[in-house]
């Protein structure tokens, strides 16, 4: 009989105690233990440097022009604070992304490209430090900033000794000692002489009183003092990244080398998929051509419901198509001996797709003909040219068996290029000289899009053509939509002026000096009443062709 008795609670809980709590302290260190590049004095610099830019040009900043000095600065900075750093085509590429960006932000900013402006100096420092600036590994690399602050933060104090200058043992003595006498001896030669004792006291208390005003008027409130920390703490996490080193990632762009062939079990479904779809949109390709190319649409025709929501249908339609492309050519269909027939299938369905994307351009520019064109209708034509690469994208995949991430990674792109192409496009200057010249040459159905949606400073003087218009309840129209604007113009640019260089922007100076120089050819609008009663009849007017 075994008379070995079984440990208490007690005893194993003593006994496994100091495993556990050793456990923790290495799974503490292993947090602050990664290595970590030496600090050196011009990292720091670097650091300081960027968190100086972000308090003068964002934190206290009212503007975009500020916005602008930012993201065109911050990329120096950063490669001044790393030890090394790659040149790269991706590293050329974001450069330029954020140059174009600043330019646009000092011409009319918006906060879609202040928040691109933000992403795109994360891939700087990424492609920088040779990691690939894939969206998703973007993200990841954004959010690791906040570990790598950490880590980077202990590092640096851990490191602070190594930074202190050496001085040797009783070396401070060879300057204080000297600094100290003559301090001493000369505040005595000036209270022994009353005048100079006098002067020397009120230059003192003028000093003292303006050094004074001058920290009280600086001082940084509790909030600045958090966003200098929380700066310091992403430039630091960029400098410093704990993610997985650029050796070890995987280059998922490499063509797969073919495994055995074998069927796959879904072959049949998709092949069969692949021929209803191909004649479905065969047919419904007939009707699209047949019903809305080349003819006069009559009076009263839906053009909202065909030119807009039908083209919003027709690219879901593509990007379905997209989908189900990416699925149906990934895992095992890959490697099956069949592969060659079910891609013809899918060249002949993906030329289908082609048409279909022709016909959504066209249902587009009808809805444009109709009435003129407006940011949303840009908007769609960048969704379905967006939704059309990314088509091209799915067949180079098909073409060059690419694995699925890769896939993925260049879709995210494609995503991310179209909307970054549209933050940068002008498009009230697109919109309004399209329309202008529409009107101009007779056709004033456009003339509604002047009413119904809100102009930039870049579009308002492409508006001043119209006061040529032969209809004259649309040159009074747009000459009391001037002079409202001319005063709008004069109000912002007296608030830029206080507000200072961060919020300067130059479409709102062209506007103004172009309106000013303009606004004697409405000048009988200046009566905010009469000017009130033009609009209105203009409103009015122009609303039978919304």
């Amino acid at each position: 009989m075994d008379d070995r008795r079984a440990p208490s609670e007690h005893e194993w809980m003593e006994a496994v105690a100091p495993a556990a709590r050793q456990q923790r302290q290495e799974a503490v260190r292993s947090v602050t233990s990664i290595e970590q590049p030496v600090v050196t004095w011009r990292e720091l610099l670097a650091v300081g440097s960027v968190v100086l830019l972000a308090d003068v040009t964002l934190f206290r900043g009212h503007g975009y022009a500020g916005s602008a000095a930012f993201f065109l600065l911050v990329p120096a900075l950063l490669l001044a604070g790393m030890k090394f750093w790659r040149e790269s085509i991706s590293l050329w590429v974001s450069g330029m992304m954020l140059v174009l960006l600043a330019i646009k932000l000092l011409w009319c900013g918006a906060t879609l490209l202040v928040l691109f402006g933000f992403a795109l100096t994360v891939a700087f420092a990424m492609s920088a430090l040779g990691y690939p600036p894939y969206v998703l590994e973007l993200i990841v690399y954004a959010s690791q900033t906040v570990q790598a602050g950490y880590c980077g933060l202990v590092h640096y104090w851990r490191s602070a000794a190594c930074l202190s200058p050496h001085v040797p043992r009783g070396g401070w003595l060879n300057v204080a000692l000297p600094a100290i006498t003559v301090v001493v001896f000369g505040g005595i030669f000036i209270l022994a002489n009353p005048d100079l004792a006098t002067a020397f006291g009120e230059g003192v208390d003028w000093f003292v009183n303006h050094l004074r005003d001058w920290l009280f008027e600086r001082l940084p409130t509790p909030l600045e003092i958090l966003f200098w920390g929380v700066v310091a703490w992403v430039t630091i996490g960029l400098l410093r990244p704990v993610v997985q080193s650029p050796q070890g990632v995987v280059d998922d762009g490499i063509v797969f080398a073919k495994a055995a062939s074998e069927p796959a079990p879904l072959y049949s479904p998709f092949r069969n998929t692949l021929v209803m779809v191909i004649g479905l949109f065969a047919i419904y390709l007939i009707f699209e051509f047949s019903t809305l190319w080349f003819r006069k649409f009559p009076q009263g025709f839906h053009y909202s419901g065909y030119a807009h929501e039908g083209a919003a249908w027709l690219t879901v339609a593509l990007a379905l198509a997209t989908v189900i492309l990416s699925l149906v050519f990934r895992g095992s269909i890959r490697f099956d001996p069949r592969l060659p027939q079910l891609r013809k299938l899918a060249w002949a369905w993906s030329f289908e797709n082609f048409l279909l994307a022709i016909a959504v351009y066209n249902r587009l520019f009808i809805y444009v003909g109709f009435n003129g064109m407006t940011r949303m209708r840009i908007v769609g034509l960048f969704g379905i040219t967006a939704v059309l690469v990314g088509f091209i994208v799915v067949l180079v995949k098909i073409a060059h068996n690419h694995n699925f991430v890769w896939l993925i990674r260049r879709q995210l792109w494609t995503v991310s290029i179209a909307v970054y192409l549209f933050a940068l496009t002008p498009l009230d200057s697109i919109v309004v000289s399209y329309n202008v010249r529409r009107i101009l040459a007779g056709d004033l159905a456009p003339s509604v899009q002047c009413s119904v949606h809100p102009i930039s400073s870049e579009g308002v003087v492409l508006l001043l053509p119209l006061m040529q218009s032969s209809d004259d309840v649309i040159r009074e129209g747009i000459a009391a939509m001037l002079a409202e604007r001319e005063q709008l113009a004069a109000d912002r640019a007296a608030l830029q002026r206080d507000e200072g260089w961060t919020s300067y922007q130059i479409s709102d100076a062209w506007s103004q000096l172009e309106l000013q120089a303009n606004r004697n050819s409405w000048k009988s609008y200046r009566d905010p009443a009469k000017r009130a009663q033009a609009l209105k009849a203009f409103h009015d007017y122009v609303y039978q062709w919304y």
